[in-house]
């Protein structure tokens, strides 16, 4: 099985960037409810180390979701879900690399810059953790395997 063209299926990857925006957003107060429930386990000590602690929640959070869904609760939200570029699902171990490259992008201003520009021009909508691990984004309602 293949991904579909983003030339020829154009459907398949419409509104592709807007959507990564939205479940960015919804995600990452997903991760920040979590982080703060994880804090008071801690009886705040992790407020010591809360951007460790937060980056730790979010790579755990990223990588169980996509490793079993295929997408994170922001991305079923927003009807994508994340594909390798042969089309086929992520794996645990590609998913959990997803993850830690999402959180290690996050880290610096100008990986994030390219990344944006990435998804924004590049045919199949890919930010630099994409290309990096060779997986994309796609609406939901694409064949599965």
């Amino acid at each position: 099985m293949s991904l579909p063209d983003p030339f020829l299926q154009r459907e398949f990857y419409a509104y592709v960037p807007l959507k990564r925006a939205v479940a960015w957003g919804v995600d990452t107060v997903i991760t920040l409810v979590l982080a703060v429930v994880a804090l008071l386990f801690t009886l705040f000590v992790g407020a010591l180390f809360f951007p460790v602690l937060f980056a730790a929640v979010s790579i755990a959070y990223r990588g169980v979701m996509l490793a079993r869904y295929g997408a994170t609760v922001g991305m079923m939200l927003s009807a994508i879900k994340l594909r390798h570029l042969d089309g086929r699902p992520v794996d645990q171990g590609t998913a959990f690399a997803y993850a830690g490259l999402h959180a290690l992008i996050m880290t610096f201003i100008l990986p994030q810059i390219a990344s944006i520009a990435m998804i924004l021009t590049t045919p199949y909508r890919q930010g630099l953790h994409d290309m990096l691990l060779g997986t994309t984004m796609l609406n939901a309602e694409a064949p599965e395997d």
